[in-house]
């Protein structure tokens, strides 16, 4: 179970904490562009400013609270909402991570550094393994993971958060 005392995390220029309202408006601008829209398979096909608010009071909280999920916000050193990560599927010794990235924050690595802060919280956690999977197509987010000690595992269809059926590359990494 992920401990959320723990939070926040932060590097030199990135914060990893849990998501709140200040963050629904940036959340739901993030969320619609379009490289989030293709590679981001999210569990809604739409976000707007309510339906974060409402996501983070009845799934985001109560989720952080129990230890079982995570939905959290990636902060630049100002502590502006730049994207989310989740952990989900977590169990006792594993959990998947997620992540994307508002367009404004881009191509300054606070996705390797969030993906390396939410490895630091499962392991002060007490899990000893993340997961993660991205569309083949998704060299990026490839490219976050390797940078974030994450070794491809293998490549398959399998099914998205979204509940898309696509072709997935398959990422591990022990912690």
């Amino acid at each position: 179970m992920i401990d959320s005392s723990l939070l926040p995390l932060s590097s030199d220029h990135v914060r990893l904490r849990a998501l709140e309202h200040k963050d629904a408006e940036a959340f739901a601008g993030g969320s619609a562009d379009p490289l989030v829209r293709e590679y981001g398979h999210l569990p809604q096909p739409n976000y707007t400013t309510d339906s974060v608010v409402k996501m983070i009071r009845e799934e985001a909280t109560p989720g952080l609270e129990r230890g079982d999920l995570a939905v959290l916000a990636i902060a630049d050193s100002n502590d502006n909402f730049a994207g989310s990560l989740v952990l989900f599927k977590v169990t006792d010794d594993e959990a998947e991570v997620g992540f994307w990235l508002h367009p404004n924050f881009r191509g300054v690595g606070l996705s390797s550094s969030a993906v390396a802060l939410a490895a630091q919280l499962a392991l002060r956690s007490g899990l000893v393994r993340l997961f993660a999977r991205t569309a083949v197509e998704n060299i990026a987010s490839q490219r976050v993971l390797a940078q974030a000690e994450f070794e491809e595992t293998n490549r398959s269809a399998d099914v998205a958060p979204s509940g898309e059926k696509l072709d997935l590359v398959h990422f591990q990494r022990n912690l």
